[in-house]
């Protein structure tokens, strides 16, 4: 059977480190997690109750392809809430994750062999839908003095761009935009023609001021969301984007063929999430005392070489000092002490094998017990 080029894209290499990590376990191995993004609490107790509700009546069918009112509305009700914007919900599009957001994004907004710039390191996702659709991924090499983000200077360099992502904060490093970084970028890319994509997953998880989103800047934006991260709900696949007034109709009529609509018990679910206030807050202070921990424990083993992470809950270090192979480096960790982490070779392509990502999403326990091991293993390894 014939197979096509576009689906010729590297793998997602977490999620590899986890099938890796399930092994052990299965083996009756203790394994701390610090590889995956995902917050290791449940959907909020308001998230399930409603859900619970709701399926007792509701037959749970289609949804329009926008997604339901009401949660629509509750969405551009957070804009107001975190960032004084108001806006319409007509122009809130619900997705299946953000998985999907990105995928309607990059197909309303490209076309085929057109290049869309990604800084790196960056979450590798974006590089590999890119290529399955048939668009050139252009990788631009952040550098640590501007925070692994990228600069008007990296994007001026970049000829013919169709678009531009950006990610604040960002996977793997946790870094953040300000307000005139931010805006720098959006003004160029509107002089040139340049559609911008402001990824803003991670906002809520913020620890060195506000995130701020690119609708505070402008309207001509696509702005991608989920309830996976701030609000616990990865498994529900529920996300949204936020999209100029013009663009509605062609990300509908996208929606309506590629996936009818999101899933409907999330969608209730997420409603219910958004009223989760006291819990969410509790899962944040987890995350916060996590951060301090790692940002305490880690250079006392010598990853010091490490972003700095405004927001989000990873920690991206340089491995230089011990090797030059960022996967064997992680699987030796795994092997040893029984932690699993990501090899940067996810992140950037280029530069990865140089570094590794830890993510802080879990218990504090866990964290705590996570970094015991780390500490003995360092020490033994020299």
């Amino acid at each position: 059977m014939r197979i096509s080029s576009r689906g010729a894209v590297d793998p997602f290499i977490v999620m590899d480190v986890m099938e890796a990590a399930q092994k052990e376990e299965a083996k009756g191995r203790s394994i701390i997690h610090m590889e995956v993004g995902q917050p290791g609490t449940a959907a909020p107790q308001a998230a399930r109750d409603l859900l619970t509700a709701e399926m007792a009546k509701d037959p749970m069918g289609y949804t329009v392809a926008l997604g339901r009112p009401d949660l629509r509305a509750r969405i551009a009700q957070l804009y107001q809430d975190w960032y004084g914007v108001t806006l319409s919900p007509d122009r809130i599009i619900v997705t299946a994750g953000s998985s999907a957001a990105f995928t309607l994004a990059f197909t309303t907004l490209f076309d085929a062999n057109e290049r869309v710039a990604i800084g790196e390191p960056g979450y590798p996702s974006y590089r590999n839908i890119l290529k399955a659709l048939s668009l050139e991924p252009v990788g631009i090499q952040t550098q640590a003095e501007n925070r692994y983000q990228p600069s008007l200077e990296d994007v001026k360099a970049e000829p013919d761009l169709a678009g531009l992502l950006v990610a604040s904060p960002a996977n793997p490093s946790g870094t953040m935009l300000d307000k005139p970084a931010l805006k720098e970028l959006m003004d160029h890319c509107a002089a040139q023609n340049i559609a911008f994509i402001s990824d803003e997953i991670y906002h809520g998880i913020q620890y060195e001021g506000r995130a701020v989103s690119a609708l505070e800047i402008s309207d001509d934006v696509f702005v991608i969301n989920s309830f996976s991260k701030y609000f616990s709900m990865t498994g529900w696949r529920i996300g949204w984007m936020v999209v100029p007034q013009s663009h509605v109709r062609a990300v509908e009529r996208l929606a309506q063929n590629m996936f009818i609509c999101a899933p409907h018990a999330a969608q209730i679910a997420a409603l219910g999430a958004m009223d989760a206030e006291a819990e969410l807050t509790e899962n944040f202070a987890v995350y916060a005392e996590n951060r301090r921990l790692m940002l305490e424990e880690l250079p006392k083993m010598g990853f010091d070489r490490i972003a700095p992470p405004d927001g989000a809950f990873y920690v991206y270090a340089d491995i230089t000092r011990w090797s030059d192979d960022s996967a064997a480096f992680c699987a030796e960790i795994l092997r040893d002490a029984g932690v699993s982490v990501t090899p940067g070779l996810d992140f950037d392509p280029k530069r990865g094998h140089q570094t590794i990502r830890f993510s802080y999403a879990r218990s504090a326990a866990d964290i705590r017990a996570g970094l015991d091991r780390l500490a003995a293993f360092m020490a033994k390894r020299g």
